[in-house]
């Protein structure tokens, strides 16, 4: 029973985040993507401490004393790659933009290994180049001999980027280890809030403060599901199975992304499945650790 919701909570974890991407998509046509960050984590950061202190019951001086880092981790994790994400779906697809970003393990995997000095097998490389492939397919929509030439959607490379970000926040990530999850993330939460603060006050003109009744519900959403639910589930998930199998859920951000553009009557591309499969299989094998040998995967909070 208990393999039984351990599964439960990766799988909704990993549809919530999907949501993100689907909403974001919707969103951007209404808010701008400041708006939209400062907007997502100030609903979070109400529910955030409250479970911080209810589940973890931290020592919360000893959680402010790692106040460099949460706050580097603040501008990396919470305001930076989120921003990018939502830019990026100004000009590309929800589904396009959780194609290229399911990459991101592999990507944690590289990194590793170039500023950590973790080992790498022969099969971890080849799902590394594998992985590669799958995303130029995805960004150059199957021509990979124009992969010079070729013009890119401005919306997949800011996701590039963002996937640098994050894999960035994740390393500096590992130095908080001691601190609860939550009571981390929430403390990083309001240093962000702090930081987009004076941002949004200057920008506030522009903000949109008319908005739908859809758009209402979807930056509520994007505030409690993918913010809080997926993030107390993954962390309850850790608790009971290795980060680098939980990893390999992370595909799934991808898989109900697709599912839920199908229902919005939003078309997939051949290219579309076979980057993605690429992909899949390269995270798969570079997520592989071998018998003698583990390569340390990074858990990941999905905006």
């Amino acid at each position: 029973m208990k393999k039984f919701y351990v599964l439960l909570f990766l799988v909704l974890a990993n549809l919530f985040w999907a949501g993100n991407y689907v909403f974001g998509e919707y969103l951007v046509a209404e808010m701008s993507p400041l708006q939209m960050t400062f907007s997502r984590w100030l609903i979070a950061v109400f529910f955030l401490v409250p479970l911080a202190h209810w589940i973890e019951r931290p020592n919360w001086r000893n959680v402010w004393k790692e106040w460099k880092t949460l706050f580097v981790l603040a501008l990396l994790g919470v305001i930076s790659y989120n921003f990018l994400l939502y830019e990026a779906l100004q000009y590309t697809t929800s589904l396009n933009a959780a194609l290229v970003n399911s990459i991101n393990p592999a990507v944690i995997v590289l990194f590793s290994v170039l500023f950590l000095k973790e080992k790498i097998s022969m099969k971890n490389g080849i799902g590394l180049f594998v992985s590669l492939m799958g995303v130029l397919l995805v960004l150059t929509k199957g021509q990979l001999h124009l992969i010079i030439q070729n013009t890119y959607n401005q919306g997949d490379l800011l996701m590039l980027i963002a996937i640098l970000v994050w894999t960035i926040y994740s390393i500096i990530g590992r130095k908080t280890k001691e601190i609860p999850p939550i009571s981390a993330t929430s403390i990083s939460v309001i240093f962000a809030l702090l930081i987009m603060l004076p941002m949004v006050v200057v920008s506030s003109s522009d903000f949109n403060f008319q908005l739908s009744r859809h758009a209402v519900m979807g930056i509520i959403y994007m505030g409690i599901f993918p913010s809080v639910g997926s993030f107390i589930f993954w962390n309850m998930s850790l608790r009971q199975i290795d980060a680098s199998k939980a990893g390999i859920y992370l595909n799934l951000i991808t898989v109900f992304t697709a599912i839920f553009s199908l229902l919005l009557g939003n078309p997939i591309t051949f290219v579309q499945i076979i980057g993605g499969l690429f992909v899949f299989i390269g995270v798969y094998l570079t997520s592989d650790k071998g018998k003698k040998e583990k390569v340390k995967q990074l858990s990941a909070l999905e905006t």
